[in-house]
């Protein structure tokens, strides 16, 4: 019988490795990461984060999809949406012929039997995963193993009736899969809290009570159905959203903990509250290398990555804690319109705007860090425009002792 779903590669691995290098490698990151994370090359600086890029997860859900052309050609394949949020990579699986579904609540109507679906990186809900199955269809999962941790944190505190709060965008892909592992279990609840601001108010109802029509309207998109705070913020589990700041992540969870302990007492806190750090590693290790850059006194910060990247706002919003002002999120190096011009996502802005001045007179050092689902041919590229525009494009003399 054919195999029918696929979670551990599909044996292509080396078939395919040779396009991966060809489409996303950089000479240039090589060269720095074999070089201290340094480039210079005339008067700049170039300072690249110790941990950037491409992640495990993300690097491994681009990999299955270019095997998946390889073992299935012919077939009709689709993508249930973005498989990571680099606009450059998604483009790229679409001129290989993958296709992605709209997102309608008929998205898979047409999907039949001898068709290919690749669920991306994010995951997707669990009635998605249940559907394909009755379809047929082949399915080659990507999930990242970081998110199904998140779920195994979910799916516990929902067979035990604890409500999984959840740090999160109520709105992205992989909280939406998170919160729909509750609907596994009879019963159980969710409630997503976007930032300190949306915790704070909880703490607030949990310590006191009250306004109980206000907290449902303030939520009601990031609730479970029936969701009443009276009741289900009895007892609550904390999880994440993989890619969300850490450090917020924790104060939330801390946050939350005086509250409990504050309504019920210490006795009561083993049985109401449970929190496990669901941050993944790699979102971790990259905001953290990013601060590392805080002591370099740098003339520029620059973070590359997606507009509806996660994880690379949050390296956006720790650069600007040290590098307020000269901090610009470009999603690739045509951001960089020239010596004067950029556009960019400004912190808290989802339209991107356009700068002038933006590279200061006399500007020597400038860091570099990209999301995890930034390929390093992007950052490469965005450090051949700057130096194209210092007159400096060749780079072929100082790559060429590497």
């Amino acid at each position: 019988m054919d195999q029918r779903y696929f979670q551990k590669g599909l044996g292509f691995r080396a078939e395919v490795r040779p396009q991966l290098l060809e489409n996303y490698r950089s000479e240039i990151v090589d060269f720095m990461r074999a070089n201290g994370f340094r480039l210079q090359i005339g008067d700049l600086t170039f300072l690249l984060a110790m941990e950037f890029g491409f992640c495990y997860g993300v690097e491994r859900a681009v990999e299955y999809a270019y095997e998946t052309v390889a073992k299935f050609p012919g077939r009709r394949i689709f993508l249930t949406g973005e498989i990571i949020h680099n606009p450059h990579v998604n483009t790229k699986l679409e001129t290989m012929g993958i296709k992605f579904l709209p997102e309608t609540d008929r998205k898979y109507e047409h999907i039949l039997p001898d068709d290919v679906v690749i669920v991306p990186a994010f995951g997707i809900p669990a009635t998605d995963l249940d559907l394909l199955a009755a379809k047929g269809c082949v399915v080659v999962d990507t999930t990242c193993g970081s998110v199904l941790n998140v779920w195994k944190n979910v799916e516990r505190y929902s067979k035990q009736g604890i409500t999984s709060v959840i740090h999160g965008k109520h709105e992205h892909e992989e909280t939406r899969a998170t919160f729909s592992r509750t609907t596994l279990y009879s019963g159980a609840h969710y409630l997503i809290v976007r930032d300190k601001a949306e915790a704070a108010f909880v703490c607030q109802y949990i310590a006191e009570g009250g306004g109980r029509t206000e907290f449902i309207r303030r939520f009601a998109r990031a609730t479970s159905p029936d969701f009443d705070p009276d009741i289900h913020l009895g007892r609550i589990g904390l999880a994440n959203q993989t890619t969300m700041l850490s450090s917020e992540s924790l104060d939330i969870a801390a946050m939350l903990r005086a509250a409990i302990v504050g309504r019920y007492g210490e006795d009561d806190l083993g049985w109401r509250f449970h929190a496990f750090d669901t941050i993944c590693s790699a979102t971790q290790d990259r905001q953290d290398a990013v601060q590392q850059l805080a002591g370099e006194n740098l003339d520029l910060m620059i973070v590359i990555g997606g507009y509806t990247s996660s994880n690379t706002t949050n390296l956006a919003r720790i650069c600007s804690t040290f590098a307020a002002g000269r901090t610009f999120h470009i999603e690739d190096a045509a951001s960089i319109l020239s010596a004067d011009a950029i556009r960019y996502k400004p912190l808290g802005s989802k339209v991107e705007a356009e700068a002038r001045g933006w590279f200061p007179e006399g500007a020597r050092t400038i860091g570099i860090t990209a999301g995890a689902s930034t390929p390093n041919n992007q950052i490469g590229a965005t450090i051949e425009r700057i130096l194209s525009f210092k007159g400096t494009m060749d780079t072929s003399s100082v790559l060429g002792e590497h």
